[in-house]
């Protein structure tokens, strides 16, 4: 069997995913953000961050502690990644979050999405970005 490209692998993690445009997210950052009922994570390195901002609202959860954050028997459990909450995943262009949105997936998270497009898309869209520190 031939090996996966990283391409191959966002192109099957989309497929099992929710993709939302950045309408959708906005929609969803506007009506649940607010309540609680959705958690939106920004893991893009730092430097990403500082250069092109962020949405506002997005916690910031380095890429390498995503799962040991969204695992409830991990020491470093972070309380705002609970199972039954929505969780939205942004980086940089889709690809990763592609690939956390199937990790969470695979971790019980049923209500999983990321923002295809990422960050770009979203301001593409005329979206509200943060500056970066």
């Amino acid at each position: 069997m031939p090996a996966k490209t990283a391409a191959h692998l966002v192109a099957e993690a989309q497929a099992r995913v929710e993709n939302l445009a950045p309408e959708q997210v906005a929609a969803a950052v506007a009506a649940e953000l607010a309540r609680g009922e959705t958690l939106l994570v920004d893991f893009r390195e730092a430097a990403e961050r500082a250069e092109a901002g962020t949405i506002t609202g997005a916690i910031h959860a380095p890429r390498g502690m995503l799962e040991v954050y969204a695992d409830p028997t991990s020491a470093y459990h972070r309380l705002e990644f609970d199972p039954n909450r929505r969780v939205l995943l942004s980086c940089a262009s889709g690809g990763r979050s592609a690939l956390a949105a199937d990790r969470r997936r695979e971790m019980g998270y049923g209500r999983v999405a990321h923002l295809a497009g990422g960050p770009a898309a979203w301001r593409a869209a005329d979206r509200p970005v943060e500056p970066g520190a």
